[in-house]
């Protein structure tokens, strides 16, 4: 066994490294087809305002950022649904406006502390047990998610319009796929980082 390995530390740093590896590229080939890209970074700005409010109240930030991230992805599918907005348009003022709400908590609040970053940067030699019993059952969740509706996930994706005449709940299974997508984002945080997620969805 090599020497790196007999330090726990790093045994749960390369298993949640594994595991985050795993869950960007499943979620975010869907995310590519639907030119939706650019929602891993708007997510990952809507987790950082969920941060940022949960340093200042002291409520968990993993938690705020959790439900921060949940309700941003619902936000953004209910306009995009809607075709209110073009879908580009929708994910740029969510990112932009939780941007700011981040920047004018933290300002207001304590300034950047160490805490908020190793949400930016992710601190991968610091996961604990109970980040990758998270990780996993996400992981879990998302392949079941992925394997059971992946005939609608392909349909929607590649023609919302034709998927929806042959009967599937595109809104609904679009709104599964943004859910996910946030906890991922919300979990992956610790690990890599707000800055380095986005890429991990979109890149591979």
């Amino acid at each position: 066994m090599p020497a790196i390995l007999q330090f726990e530390f790093m045994i749960r740093a390369l298993i949640g490294g594994a595991i985050v590896g795993a869950l960007g590229p499943v979620l975010g080939m869907f995310l590519v087809l639907r030119r939706f890209s650019l929602i891993a970074d708007t997510l990952s700005h809507v987790a950082l305002m969920g941060v940022a409010i949960g340093l200042a109240t002291g409520v968990h930030p993993s938690l705020v950022a959790l439900i921060a991230a949940t309700a941003g992805a619902m936000t953004v599918e209910w306009l995009s649904s809607r075709q209110r907005l073009p879908g580009d348009v929708t994910l740029a003022i969510v990112l932009y406006s939780s941007l700011a709400v981040a920047i004018v908590i933290i300002s207001g609040a304590r300034g950047f502390s160490v805490d908020l970053f190793a949400f930016l940067f992710g601190s991968i030699l610091s996961v604990s047990d109970l980040d990758l019993w998270l990780l996993a059952g996400l992981a879990v969740a998302v392949f079941v998610y992925v394997t059971v509706f992946f005939s609608e996930l392909s349909q929607s994706s590649f023609d919302p319009s034709l998927a929806r005449v042959t009967g599937v709940r595109v809104d609904l299974v679009n709104l599964g796929l943004a859910i996910l997508t946030g906890a991922t984002i919300t979990l992956s945080m610790r690990v890599v980082g707000v800055l380095l997620v986005g890429a991990l969805l979109v890149v591979p």
